[in-house]
């Protein structure tokens, strides 16, 4: 007897199959057990996701170590007495003196331990000076400190040498424990444990303990260009943290060398990493850098960037203390870099890096658990290869259902492109309704309510996103009335036409070249897999059989998928909270929290139709929707900021201004506050705090240069919006800024003018230079770097010159010539601003009662509306 007499459909063309007595397979189970369904998935991301993200392992104590082991209990102890030193910032005797005091007598106390018959180590202190382009400014410094440590073994003949890196300095809000003392007392441990054991290593390992990371970046470029040990480095481990206390994550590696990513795979016994991380941070999204560009980039060198970001709440403010960094932290930690650095430190790759650059790799980890890469060309294949398997296998079931309904196969393809139109309008709605409630609450003036209390993401964006999965196609599967297909084949080829849209999408994905794409490839190989074991078996016909292999094999991607996106909306949710004001940070929590649903629940929110009354399930979500809405909006729940934890930010400064016109007249010099908020909400948290006469700079930015304001980071004119004055009483500044014209001379061709100058300054100083263009005035020649001029900023129009010197204030001479095709020198020509910061000078706490309110920047700024002093 064949399976067409076997199983048939009802009378009415609805319900489970029948077999040929007339009794049903499948009956449909009370309609709580689909609200049970969907919280059972829920409840599955807490019970595993959630433990396994959070995972530390014990830290070893001194006793209890063995030799060559990474040993917690000592590297936290040493991050505790560098924190202790307190804010460390460029040029301050915290960071030159102090620190550099303290890691030296810890390199010292290595060295009296060390194994001299098995190792050489050498020291060098090195004081750099030079210049590179970061983002839109150039960065000069002068007399920036770094440390530097080559450990040898005694047979090693290798003249390729690995480097470790991280960055002691600190901003001038923060101890630092986390960026980057947490780092920098793991790599002493590091060098520790491998100078006291006896385990031959091939390659020499050159530790830099950086002293100007927070600066933009300065003192690994002088390394990595200037310092005797650089040409010899052939790969790097740059560590760094955004975040303080959790597990480090690698989240960059290469580029173009997937050999790194196999070391990784073999040494590192907790691994954390994964390629979209990468494809994100690299694609700019991600409002932070790290030394491992300055290596890449400069250095030419690959490596891989390690980096902690749980906790971000904390990065860059004086709660960043070692008592909120679990000891458990630096043991995870200290454990994947030990290995990984002993790895390479013997890998015969580094002798020869350039013949390994063979493309880039596919990396991730499955929850902690372990960790899984192949490359570029190999997830190009598998992705091609799933997405064209699971279309055959879809028309195979198409076929068989035609076979058994007795019905044509077009029958059966009209119903499936049907659905596949269905899913793609549950797909836009899922994206669309948590991006209309993220619209709605910053229209009135709620965004981040979520900052604080993250469990409101579920009611505010998952059950918005999870309606818009369900509602389309429980309206569809609840509106059949007659119809010659099976019910039960209508659910399946909902599910077969979501994994059509899924292979779709992976394949224009991977043609376009994004990596991160072996998510999708992830979560349709399982539905192939179950739809290969129903293929095979009776259940593809048999009631609702078919949906316990769907479910059964949808646990593996769902876990994934919820455990990657979580990683992104811990990392997200403290940086939306200094991100600016210009735009509204919901939105990006919203994507993400909409796409972590549609990937999780895409094969299971469909399942609810197994039920009787789905739409319950629907009226369930819309109600927990409605009541977590009332108590982000309504009550104490939703305001985003807590003490010491979760705060609010605010850049200030104390600032004088001083408008110099063309006849060398002052037409303005006032004093006040200026205020940068970097979150959407900006003053209005402020309760009690007399802002009276306050404005915006917005006026400000459209009639001066940089907004005629002493803007150190060219980003605050991006974030003109959000800017604030506050005049008050003048100011006198705790340090001497002077500019001096030396000199002013027509050259011979008689359209080129030379100025020269004398700036005595205090050691962080930023020039502003923007020529009139209305008047085609061009800078020609100057000072400073040719590639900057040659390639000027698109936004903001002025060249950002960024000096930071890292012992003594300085004195600069430098020269500026510019280009005019009339020659006609006696009208204005630019407009030169000199803004001068003292990150040591304290001034007035505005408020602490919600915020994190960051020290005056002490600060004199001369800013001519066209340019200084008459001579000009």
């Amino acid at each position: 007897m064949s399976d067409k007499d076997k199983l048939l459909p009802n009378e009415d063309g609805k319900g489970p199959l029948r077999d040929i007595s007339g009794k049903n397979n499948s009956v449909n189970a009370p309609w709580y057990f689909g609200t049970g369904f969907i919280l059972f998935w829920m409840l599955l991301f807490f019970a595993v996701v959630i433990p396994l993200f959070y995972r530390l392992p014990l830290a070893l104590i001194v006793e209890d170590g063995n030799d060559g082991e990474f040993i917690g209990e000592r590297a936290y102890n040493t991050l505790n007495n560098l924190v202790n030193i307190g804010p460390k910032v460029p040029g301050s005797n915290n960071n030159e003196v102090d620190a550099a005091l303290f890691l030296l007598n810890e390199i010292a106390d290595i060295r009296n331990n060390l194994l001299e018959e098995y190792f050489t180590l050498e020291i060098d202190v090195q004081r750099t000076s030079g210049a590179h382009i970061y983002s839109n400014l150039l960065e000069v410094y002068q007399e920036v400190q770094n440390i530097v440590v080559k450990l040898s073994s005694k047979n090693s003949t290798s003249e390729s040498y690995l480097l470790v890196n991280s960055h002691f300095d600190s901003v001038l809000t923060s101890p630092g424990a986390g960026d980057d003392g947490f780092m920098v007392a793991t790599m002493l441990e590091i060098l520790r444990v491998m100078a006291t054991t006896k385990q031959h290593f091939e390659h020499p390992v050159v530790f830099l303990f950086n002293g100007d990371e927070e600066m933009g970046m300065q003192a690994s470029h002088g390394f990595i260009t200037q310092h005797k040990w650089a040409g010899n480095c052939k790969a790097v481990v740059n560590l760094d943290a955004g975040g303080s206390g959790g597990r480090d994550i690698l989240f960059q590696t290469g580029p173009s060398h997937p050999w790194l990513a196999n070391y990784y795979k073999k040494s590192a016994k907790h691994p954390f990493a994964t390629t979209l991380a990468e494809e994100i941070f690299q694609a700019g999204l991600i409002p932070s850098d790290t030394d491992y560009r300055i290596f890449v980039q400069h250095g030419n060198i690959p490596g891989v960037d390690i980096s902690q970001f749980t906790n971000g709440f904390i990065y860059h403010t004086k709660y960043d203390r070692t008592d909120v960094i679990p000891r458990g932290s630096i043991q995870n930690t200290g454990d994947n870099v030990l290995s990984l650095v002993r790895a390479l430190a013997n890998a015969p790759e580094l002798y020869n890096v350039q013949a390994y650059e063979t493309g880039n790799s596919i990396f991730f980890d499955f929850l902690g658990l372990f960790f899984v890469n192949y490359s570029e060309e190999t997830g190009k294949n598998l992705n091609y290869s799933i997405a064209g398997v699971t279309l055959i296998l879809i028309f195979i079931s198409v076929w068989r259902m035609s076979a058994i309904s007795c019905l044509s196969c077009c029958h059966v393809v009209q119903r499936l492109i049907f659905l596949l139109i269905i899913q793609i309008i549950a797909l836009s709605l899922s994206l669309t309704l948590p991006l209309l409630v993220a619209y709605f609450f910053d229209s009135f003036g709620l965004s981040l309510t979520y900052f604080s209390s993250p469990y409101l993401l579920i009611g505010l964006y998952i059950c918005p996103s999870l309606i818009g999965l369900t509602l389309p196609i429980t309206i569809y599967y609840q509106s059949l009335q007659q119809n010659k297909l099976p019910s039960i084949y209508h659910l399946q080829l909902a599910l077969h036409s979501w994994a059509i849209l899924l292979s779709f999408l992976a394949l224009g994905i991977t043609a376009y070249g994004i990596r991160s794409v072996y998510i999708l490839t992830f979560s349709i190989v399982f539905y192939t897999i179950s739809l290969v074991i129903n293929l095979l078996t009776t259940f593809h016909d048999r009631g609702y059989s078919w949906a316990g292999s769907v479910m059964s094999f949808q646990v593996i991607p769902y876990l994934y998928i919820s455990y990657v996106i979580y990683i992104f909306i811990v990392a997200m949710t403290p940086i939306n909270g200094r991100s600016g004001s210009a735009s509204n940070p919901d939105t990006m929590i919203a994507v993400l929290a909409a796409l972590g649903t549609v990937l999780s629940f895409g094969f299971l929110a469909p399942l609810i139709n197994m039920f009787r009354r789905p739409s319950f399930v629907v009226l369930t979500l819309v109600l927990v929707s409605g009541i977590t809405m009332y108590l982000a909006s309504s009550t104490q729940i939703g305001f985003p900021y807590r003490p010491k934890t979760n705060s609010e930010r605010v850049m200030y400064q104390h600032v004088r201004r001083i408008f110099y016109e063309y006849d060398g007249t002052i037409s303005k010099d006032e004093s006040g506050y200026l205020f940068n908020f970097q979150d959407r909400r900006e003053e209005r948290p402020f309760v009690g705090v007399n802002l009276t006469g306050s404005v915006r700079t917005r006026s400000e930015c459209e009639k001066h240069m940089m907004c005629g304001m002493p803007l150190f980071d060219e980003r605050w004119v991006h974030n003109r919006l959000e800017g604030m004055w506050l005049p008050r009483e003048t100011i006198e500044p705790p340090f001497p800024t002077k500019l001096e014209l030396l000199s002013k001379t027509v050259l011979e061709n008689k359209r080129t003018v030379r100025f020269e100058f004398r700036l005595t300054a205090p050691q962080y100083v930023s020039l502003f230079i923007e020529p009139y263009k209305d008047d085609f005035v061009t800078i020609s020649n100057w000072t400073f770097s040719q590639t900057y001029l040659k390639n000027p900023p698109a936004y903001p129009l002025s060249y950002h010159i960024y000096i930071t010197y890292g012992s003594h204030s300085p004195t600069i001479e430098f020269m500026l010539e510019l280009s005019k095709p009339n020659g006609d020198f006696k009208v204005p020509l630019f407009q030169l601003g000199v803004s001068a910061h003292s990150l040591g000078h304290k001034g007035d706490v505005i408020s602490e009662k919600f915020a994190t309110t960051f020290p005056y920047y002490a600060v004199v700024v001369h800013w001519p509306s066209e340019y200084q002093r008459h001579i000009f």
